[in-house]
């Protein structure tokens, strides 16, 4: 068993309030959940509207589709109008 976590830093350049910025988040997440049925969440820096750390997680049985899938979700959250990501921490544990 393969568990993928990785730690996102996001800005979201066109956020002017934290209702801008639930708009966005709110898609991305749940983008993300629908398309690769991972767990995603906000994980830290909630009342800060230019920033975000997102954290998401998932489990597999084969090492080699847990790199690819995380691969794929980074390319989808880098294509992911409105966010821009700062930094990224990835994990297989």
């Amino acid at each position: 068993m393969v568990v993928g976590v990785i730690t996102l830093e996001l800005s979201l350049a066109g956020a002017e309030s934290l209702k801008d910025k639930r708009k966005v988040l709110k898609s991305l997440l749940e983008r993300l959940k629908h398309r690769f049925n991972i767990s995603v969440a906000e994980v830290g820096r909630q009342d800060n509207w230019k920033y975000s750390t997102v954290g998401i997680s998932s489990v597999s049985g084969d090492f080699a589709h847990m790199q690819n899938m995380l691969d794929s979700v980074m390319r989808f959250v880098e294509n992911h109008e409105g966010v821009e990501v700062i930094s990224m921490e990835r994990e297989l544990l």
